[in-house]
């Protein structure tokens, strides 16, 4: 059948030309949705802009032409904030891709948004510095979305989220307005701080193009271990120890009994002649040993075991656990990125669980994270699961951090999946202050609508959020646990 004449298609094309533009049969099949499954739709039209002009170019003409945008980049996100509705311009980033620049001196890196996160790990370590932004998705996710989502991660303990290590960065607004500010320097008190404005927007102010991120030295030797907990209370006890005398101190993961206990046997792993309340994962970079603190704390009383990995078969067996491959051959498999204050984290875990277990006596539910960041995981399965399964699952588990006053989010950004319950953690003041930030950069509205703000009255651009489905992809799975 032939398709109607798109005027703004004959623009892109005119402007940017057919290596850039693409439509119908030549828009490849993955930007229909995100790692969340719930994209429906294919977008009318696909662009692969080259350099911050042919996006800037690209918006200019989306924005006269009233046309929504969606921005892609690595499509490995969890909360549809990637999924396109029809009739859509789908902006990729793959092309806008590559290392600029090491800034030894500056201990700076200038990076283009497309670029593939674990390629630019490998750029700084091979210059002698480590790039402090790491996620179990590495290999696929590019830095543009790492920015836009303020993604976490493994190393936030040590390092801080996302927009804790960006210097500086460049971006287009709605209207092809490039703002840009490749800042190298740590201290720039000059007004306004308008990368914060972009970092964690999830597109919806504007397209990042560019960034320069912090580079730190790289730490001597990896230290690994697994310690058997009989109270969360000691796992907090545990936690404040191990911030004041581990000075490498790189990942503080908590595993509830259950998910431990599931995760371990499914793998074929075993640890402790019986699984404890709770087991943590320790992490340390330095050349401190990691003895020395065990046995101390031991002593106080705060572990009743420890195990420290030999090798690095035996380190990657340890994250193995954490990651949680297992969970793939659960049914419908419902994933929670929440966040909550680190003190209410346990009581939190404990209610949802009870609400769950009282509603779905069959379901399993398990839990774990990175407790030292205050955010933990949801893994709930109720068996074969609908739409009505999802939302009264979302449901129970939203409404226990709004009444903890948590995030609904920690790590894995809002999207189209999570907008709705968005008011569960920001007020109204807030929520209309963020509008107005929106309106003020994107008054057209072209740029992800239908993400992170809900819905208003006579909004319809959240027209096409799908069914909640789940992935039973192990692959898929790998990226969605392996530790991030």
């Amino acid at each position: 059948m032939t398709q109607p004449f798109d005027p703004l298609l004959q623009d892109l094309l005119d402007v940017l030309g057919e290596g850039v533009v693409f439509s119908g049969d030549q828009i490849p099949g993955k930007a229909k949705s995100d790692e969340s499954r719930t994209g429906r739709a294919m977008p009318a039209i696909y662009l692969r802009p080259r350099t911050a002009v042919e996006v800037a170019d690209a918006l200019r003409l989306c924005n006269a032409a009233r046309r929504p945008v969606t921005i892609q980049g690595g499509m490995t996100g969890l909360a549809g904030g990637a999924n396109p509705d029809g009739g859509d311009v789908a902006l990729s980033l793959d092309r806008l891709a590559g290392v600029e620049e090491i800034d030894r001196d500056a201990g700076a890196m200038t990076v283009w948004a497309g670029t593939v996160l674990e390629t630019a790990q490998k750029a700084a370590e091979e210059a002698g510095f480590l790039l402090p932004i790491d996620l179990g998705a590495r290999g696929s996710c590019q830095i543009g979305g790492n920015l836009a989502n303020n993604a976490g991660g493994i190393r936030v303990i040590s390092h801080g989220v996302t927009r804790d290590n960006v210097l500086g960065l460049e971006a287009v607004l709605a209207d092809g307005t490039v703002i840009s500010s490749l800042n190298k320097m740590q201290k720039n008190n000059t007004g306004y701080d308008l990368k914060q404005l972009f970092i964690g927007s999830e597109g919806t102010l504007g397209v990042i193009t560019r960034a320069v991120l912090k580079l730190k030295p790289i730490g001597e030797g990896r230290e690994t271990c697994l310690c058997a907990v009989e109270s969360y209370e000691a796992a907090v006890s545990l936690l404040h120890a191990a911030r004041k005398d581990m000075a490498g101190l790189s990942a503080y993961e908590v595993m509830w009994r259950n998910f431990f206990d599931f995760s371990s046997k499914a793998e074929g792993l075993r640890f402790f002649e019986e699984t404890p309340p709770f087991v943590v994962l320790i992490e340390q970079t330095g050349a401190a040993s990691i003895e020395a603190f065990l046995e101390a704390s031991f002593e106080q009383g705060l572990i009743a075991d420890a195990v420290i990995a030999q090798s690095e078969k035996q380190r990657l067996d340890v994250w193995k656990v954490r990651e949680g491959y297992a969970l793939d051959h659960l049914p419908d498999l419902m994933n929670y990125d929440v966040s909550l204050p680190i003190g209410d984290l346990d009581a939190y875990a404990r209610e949802v669980t009870d609400d769950i277990l009282a509603d779905y006596p069959e379901a399993h539910v398990s839990v774990f994270g990175h407790m030292g960041d205050s955010n933990i995981h949801l893994c709930i399965s109720v068996g074969q699961a609908g739409e009505a399964e999802h939302n009264a699952v979302d449901g129970i588990v939203y409404d226990h951090v709004r009444r903890f006053k948590g995030a609904v989010s920690a790590e894995h950004g809002v999207g189209r999946l999570k907008r709705a319950y968005l008011g569960h953690s920001r007020s109204p003041e807030e929520i209309a202050l963020m509008r107005r930030i929106k309106a003020a950069l994107d008054p057209n509205g072209i740029l992800n609508p239908g993400r992170v703000l809900p819905a208003s009255e006579g909004d319809d651009s959240g027209r096409s959020v799908s069914v909640r489905t789940t992935v039973q992809n192990k692959e898929r799975r790998r990226r969605r646990f392996d530790p991030s």
